[in-house]
């Protein structure tokens, strides 16, 4: 007796047990083909390691780059800044808006 992984995991209906789609045929005889995933490349923070951009309130190019043109905060999953330094950014952009450096709404 065979086991499952002898046969790559794979059904008669071209998908795998796994999740994943394998090369095989569907039911009215087309062929189907794998779908691979896409290779996301790991993004770095700006604000870390050497040559790197200072986080400072009175700073407002580099905290510019951080805001939207509506005014609000960019997340850091879109940014790429890192917790630690998006905390420190999150402070310093209010602090440069507290004292009028930064507008609190663009528009």
């Amino acid at each position: 007796m065979r086991s499952e992984n002898s046969y790559n995991s794979q059904r008669s209906d071209g998908q795998r047990s796994d999740g994943q789609r394998g090369e095989g045929q569907r039911e009215d005889g087309q062929k189907t083909f794998v779908r691979r995933q896409f290779f996301r490349r790991r993004k770095s923070c700006p604000f870390s390691g050497q040559n790197a951009l200072k986080i400072d309130y009175k700073d407002v190019r580099v905290l510019s780059k951080f805001v939207s043109e509506r005014g609000k905060m960019m997340p850091s999953r879109i940014s790429s800044v890192s917790l630690k330094k998006q905390r420190e950014l999150a402070q310093a952009i209010k602090r440069a808006r507290f004292l009028a450096l930064m507008p609190y709404v663009n528009g």
